[in-house]
């Protein structure tokens, strides 16, 4: 891990591989996987190294291994989303939740906060409400799940209501305006640890399908160029402005509940994005930026976080959050 920062500079972590304290890290194993989740068996096959692993172009595969994956890790004993809905892997939602909890902790004596006093907005949520049901299973977190699709929103609640333990610990929120973003969602008087967003990344439908190719071409499976395995509605893929016009307008709009909210996160899938959340929020004088750069396997990811608290009223925060 490599770690560096300048007067003028965001902060940025370089890591590699995932997080020390992910469950993924040793690789999938499918014979326990299969025990817990027996409909994943259909499609797990023997590769050419003789490793079992499954065609992870195969939606409906993939679909079966978060399933698996979601019961056998985080006790999520009923998982599933409407057909055509994103189904993000697991590994790496599991990655961001566990970097933020150390950001969390660096204000808390290095020590992981766990329990329901913390508090965790999703933004975007999604039908999946993956994000909420790993951090309420590994840190007790309370979390308010937002999104923008009345469909989504009220499939993960009925999915959340089925699974005991979590109900209790997960709020949904439907965003009515799609102009705003924490506006309409965070009320007065109400504060957050930590807000997490895993945004549209493409401009246009058609930018989603050439990435796919691209993705695709680049693995020589050609004749899959246009389908998405993760799935995902419009909404989910894409908006105007595309992933560096969602983040803008986020930090924007932090601004306006700055002093509700610890810390501020995104995830970033492209570098050139960078800048140009950097511009903003320098604009809006944050007075920390931390960027965390994640390989997960060929892909490489980051988050990146604000704040607009100095170090001494972060761990005040903290030091009154229970």
């Amino acid at each position: 891990m490599t770690e560096k920062a300048s007067n003028d500079k965001p902060i940025v972590i370089e890591k590699e591989n995932l997080h020390p304290r992910n469950s993924h890290r040793a690789g999938y194993n499918f014979k326990q996987l299969c025990k817990v989740s027996p409909e994943l068996k259909r499609f797990v096959s023997v590769n050419q190294f003789e490793a079992e692993t499954i065609n992870f172009t195969n939606p409906l595969a993939v679909r079966a291994l978060n399933k698996a994956l979601l019961k056998f890790h985080y006790g999520v004993r009923h998982w599933d989303i409407p057909e055509g809905y994103l189904c993000p892997p697991v590994p790496g939602r599991a990655d961001y939740l566990h970097y933020a909890a150390d950001l969390l902790a660096e204000s808390n004596d290095g020590k992981i906060p766990k329990g329901k006093n913390i508090r965790v907005l999703d933004i975007g949520m999604g039908a999946n409400c993956v994000y909420p049901l790993i951090g309420n299973s590994v840190y007790g977190w309370q979390f308010v799940g937002t999104d923008i699709d009345a469909i989504a929103l009220n499939s993960a609640k009925e999915m959340v209501a089925m699974n005991k333990g979590f109900a209790d610990n997960i709020i949904f929120r439907l965003q009515t305006n799609k102009a705003n973003i924490f506006k309409g969602i965070v009320k007065q008087g109400e504060g957050f640890e930590l807000t997490m967003c895993n945004p549209p990344f493409h401009s246009s439908l058609q930018e989603v399908q050439n990435s796919a190719a691209a993705k695709w071409n680049k693995l020589g499976k050609d004749k899959q160029a246009a389908s998405l395995n993760f799935g995902g509605r419009n909404n989910e893929l894409w908006c105007y402005g595309g992933e560096a016009g969602f983040i803008r307008k986020m930090v924007e709009q932090s601004a306006l509940v700055a002093q509700q909210c610890l810390w501020f996160s995104t995830l970033v899938s492209k570098k050139d994005t960078l800048p140009i959340i950097y511009k903003a929020l320098k604009a809006l004088k944050a007075v920390e930026v931390k960027t965390i750069h994640m390989q997960h396997g060929q892909k490489t990811s980051r988050i990146v976080a604000w704040t607009f608290f100095d170090e001494p009223q972060r761990k005040e925060w903290m030091k009154n959050w229970h």
